[in-house]
């Protein structure tokens, strides 16, 4: 065991993780196992890069998964932060934040009349879906095969992220019966759902789903998916659900919904939402919402939630986004020349492979020619993607440690950051390329 106050590099903290974390870390994607070696140590970030415990620096296109769209340690966030944190961390009473929190989401996220906090992605989904099942009465719920929608036992079936790259579709420990609630079908499959919806669209409580995936990797919807989604849950008088734990605020200032036009019942957001802290929320139409207690029958509640903290940074970033009238278009702007650049790559070293993007998301699949649905993605080239990993990481470039995971482009990022992005890619795949 370390003593806390030795001085440590990567290899080292990490194997003393392992006596007291089980395989050593706190969520299993972190472990590098779908890539191989051990994980580097974050020790620090700021604007677009990280250093590791061994002071190398790296470009960083992880961002906390997502959360970091103004990049490491933004000057607002941290000061909000400091702000709060001197007034006090916690209080399990209403705070003026919250209702300026809540008061923003529902300005910006079109289907959001009234929101409700939480604290983490996992927490917003497993509510939205109570919350479903109490205002129909109905038990069953639709999923895709590919999109994950955080560790709830009722989504733990086909699920992507961690579960994909582990191997690992259906988690040990959740209640066959239960699994049995969960019906799969395929993103992007407009008439297998419509068939779905068709036959057994009176015993569905709720049709969740990425409206853009990000847990197989990033996979946009194709034209006309959504709209069917919206047509055929109303037609069968079940809630649907987006999932915008990733998406909100990340694709636009609306979410996906806002980006394509459609308007769920219900949306579940993260990760951007709380500037780096653990925060998130569930909200929709008023009609449902106040069927949560205490006005409701559906009980949600969290010591937690709403966290002053978490809500200071969140908000902060908000108002930062908000502030910015081009924050979006730049980060099109960026995603746009890292993909054309990507694509350009893969041509000149002859590599099969294929780039999907939806603004400052995207992922670079191996091995494929295209990347439009889980059955297609299941054959990527993992064992490629992980010598590409470690080449980036060579590089200077911290990417996602799986294929089936989105890169992320933040506003800390320059355009200098993508040419070198690129070029370094090209080097690292036409030695792959042998």
């Amino acid at each position: 065991m370390l003593a806390q106050s030795a001085v440590a590099d990567s290899r080292d903290v990490f194997a003393a993780s392992r006596e007291v974390m089980p395989g050593g870390v706190n969520s299993p994607v972190r472990s590098w196992r779908a890539v191989g070696g051990d994980p580097v140590v974050i020790a620090r970030g700021a604007g677009a890069r990280v250093t590791d415990q061994d002071g190398r620096e790296y470009v960083d296109l992880v961002g906390s998964w997502g959360p970091l769209i103004l990049g490491h340690a933004h000057p607002a966030v941290v000061a909000a932060i400091s702000e709060q944190a001197r007034d006090g961390t916690t209080f399990g009473a209403p705070t003026k934040g919250e209702l300026e929190l809540a008061t923003a989401i529902v300005e910006t996220i079109p289907s959001v009349e009234q929101v409700r906090l939480v604290s983490s992605g996992t927490e917003a989904t497993m509510s939205a879906l109570r919350l479903a099942r109490g205002a129909t009465g109905r038990e069953h719920i639709l999923k895709f095969e590919g999109c994950y929608h955080g560790h709830v036992d009722a989504l733990l079936v086909k699920a992507g992220s961690g579960a994909l790259t582990l191997s690992v579709p259906d988690s040990a420990g959740v209640p066959a019966p239960l699994a049995a609630l969960t019906l799969v079908a395929q993103y992007n499959d407009i008439e297998g759902v419509r068939s779905v919806l068709g036959s057994r669209g009176h015993e569905i409580a709720a049709l969740i789903v990425e409206p853009v995936a990000g847990n197989m990797g990033v996979v946009p919807p194709l034209p006309g998916f959504l709209e069917m989604l919206r047509e055929e849950t109303t037609r069968a008088g079940c809630v649907l659900i987006f999932d915008e734990v990733i998406t909100g605020y990340r694709v636009g200032l609306a979410g996906a919904q806002g980006r394509f036009g459609i308007t769920p019942d219900l949306s579940c957001l993260g990760k951007v939402l709380g500037g780096g802290m653990p925060l998130a929320a569930f909200g929709g139409q008023r009609r449902l919402m106040q069927q949560l207690a205490p006005l409701g029958a559906v009980y949600q509640a969290g010591t937690l939630s709403g966290n002053p903290v978490s809500v200071a940074a969140g908000l902060a970033a908000l108002q930062a986004l908000r502030a910015m009238p081009d924050a979006y278009e730049r980060l099109e702007q960026l995603g746009s020349e890292a993909e054309l650049g990507l694509r350009d790559a893969l041509a000149t070293t002859r590599t099969t492979g294929c780039v999907n993007r939806v603004g400052s998301m995207m992922t670079l699949f191996l091995g494929i020619p295209s990347a439009r649905s889980f059955a297609e993605v299941c054959h990527a080239d993992t064992a490629a993607f992980a010598r590409f990993f470690r080449g980036m990481l060579d590089e200077g470039f911290y990417l996602p440690p799986s294929q089936f995971e989105a890169m992320f482009w933040s506003l800390a990022h320059e355009r200098a950051d993508v040419q070198a992005f690129v070029a370094a890619a090209a080097r690292v795949l036409r030695r792959l390329a042998g």
